[in-house]
Parts: C-alpha cells; sequence; structure tokens
C-alpha cells in the first residue's frame, strides 16, 4: 500500500478527497492530513508519504519553496498540486521542480484518478530494482529544488542572524528536517550552518567595531553571542584577532 498525506487550509476538500477517492482502488490509503503547509512538513517527515496532495496557495506560505523543500528531501514522492491559482508560470515552476499534476479547483473525478494512476505508475517502477538505483542517484545530487532550500535558508539567515538563531528555526522556513538543511547547507556552501551564521555575525561585528561608544560585550550580546567570552573566540576564529585588537587597529589607522 501507498501512504497518502492530504495538506489543504479547504477543511471540505480533505474530507472530500478521503471519502470520495478510490484510495484502495490504487493500492493506497490516507495516512495523514494536514491544514497548513508548517504542519504539513512536520506530518511528511513523520509519516514519510509515497503520495501528496497539497494547495500551494495557503496562507502565509510560497508554495514553491514549501514543494522544493518537500522535493529535495524525499526526492521520490509523487506530488499533485490542487489549487485555485491560475498562473501558467507559476504551474511551469511547479512542475519543473518535480511535480506530477497540477490540477484547479475545482478539480473532476476523472483528473484525480488520472493523477493517481499517473503517480502510482511511477512509484511501481521507481521501486524496481534498477530504478531504485537511479534515484538515489537523483536524491544525491540535490537537483533545483536543493539549490532553492539553500537560497531560502540563506536568506532567511541574513534577514535574522542578530537574533538567537537555531538551525530548527531556519529548516521549518524552508519546509525541511535540521538533518537535510545541515546536508544541504555542506553541499552546496562548504560549510555548516554554525559557520555560515557566524560569517554573518563577524561581518556585522567588524562594522560594528568601528563605533567606539559602543562597547564589546553590548555588540556580542546584540549579535545574538551567549557572552563575550563567546563572541571573542569566534571573532578571533574569523579574523585572526580579537575584537578589541581589530578595534585598535582600525583606530590606529
Amino acid at each position: 500500500m501507498y501512504n497518502v498525506v492530504l495538506i489543504d487550509d479547504e477543511n471540505v476538500i480533505v474530507e472530500g478527497l478521503k471519502k470520495v477517492v478510490s484510495w484502495e482502488k490504487y493500492g493506497c490509503r490516507v495516512v495523514a492530513t494536514a491544514d497548513d503547509a508548517t504542519t504539513g512538513a512536520k506530518v511528511i517527515r513523520e509519516y514519510k508519504p509515497d503520495i501528496l496532495f497539497t494547495d500551494i496557495r495557503m496562507a502565509h506560505i510560497d508554495g514553491l519553496t514549501m514543494l522544493a523543500g518537500v522535493k529535495s528531501e524525499f526526492p521520490n514522492m509523487q506530488i499533485t498540486v490542487l489549487t485555485g491559482y491560475r498562473d501558467f508560470e507559476y504551474a511551469q515552476k511547479a512542475v519543473h521542480l518535480g511535480v506530477t499534476r497540477y490540477l484547479l479547483k475545482p478539480s473532476e473525478m476523472e483528473e484525480i484518478d488520472e493523477a493517481l494512476e499517473v503517480m502510482t505508475g511511477k512509484l511501481n517502477q521507481l521501486y524496481s530494482e534498477s530504478a531504485v538505483k537511479r534515484a538515489l542517484t537523483a536524491a544525491e545530487t540535490g537537483g533545483e529544488s536543493g539549490s532553492i532550500v539553500v537560497s531560502t535558508a540563506l536568506k532567511y539567515m541574513e534577514e535574522h542572524y542578530m537574533e538567537k538563531l537555531k538551525l530548527t528555526d531556519v529548516a521549518e522556513k524552508a519546509y525541511v528536517s535540521q538533518w537535510h538543511l545541515s546536508k544541504l547547507l555542506n553541499k552546496y556552501m562548504n560549510q555548516s550552518f554554525n559557520d555560515l551564521l557566524n560569517h554573518l555575525r563577524i561581518e556585522k561585528a567588524k562594522q560594528l567595531l568601528c563605533d567606539p561608544s559602543m562597547k564589546v560585550h553590548e555588540i556580542g550580546d546584540m549579535l545574538g553571542f551567549n557572552d563575550v567570552t563567546h563572541f571573542s573566540k569566534t571573532f578571533k576564529k574569523f579574523v585572526q584577532c580579537t575584537p578589541n585588537e581589530y578595534r585598535n587597529s582600525k583606530h590606529d589607522n
């Protein structure tokens, strides 16, 4: 049996799909539902479904970012989008990310059946011995979805690096697990999350240290470091001198 997850902020859509679609006919079963993207991402990581039916125009989300996160972390998952968003370019991008079908609401029963038939057919082929080897290769290369996840993570880090930012916070915004995001950052940026975050903080610290009215510990606090010792050690790791030495060198110059 193939496991299915349904995500839509319209409960009537979710309940309708659960009751009307002949899931058993296609060897499928609905294992979980969600009514928003954040909860949906958690449900997907918990159940690791084979098939996903989802809207991508729910409140407060970037649908393409969510799709990129899902396909990056679970490249074999088959996805059908059910949406009222009639934008050809948006649909093209969704399909380019690996979506199997992009259906407009209200969808005909024949369209959903066809989507299920195609998705289960792809899964049957994918799980043959030779296809599994090709899928593993695709998962390791990352593809465009992995690149989008990394771009989303970096943008969020650039906007929030002065906060007490954790890997889990950034991963949630990219709709992936913290372990998957860590792997992608190492692959695409050749750096760990902490190194990338500290690099942003230290570059800002270098600017702030040029202001003599600000104390070193105040700068460390402002940039999210635990204490002045942590700040000084991290600064020296990146700049090869302490914050005070850096400030004095700028003053001398």
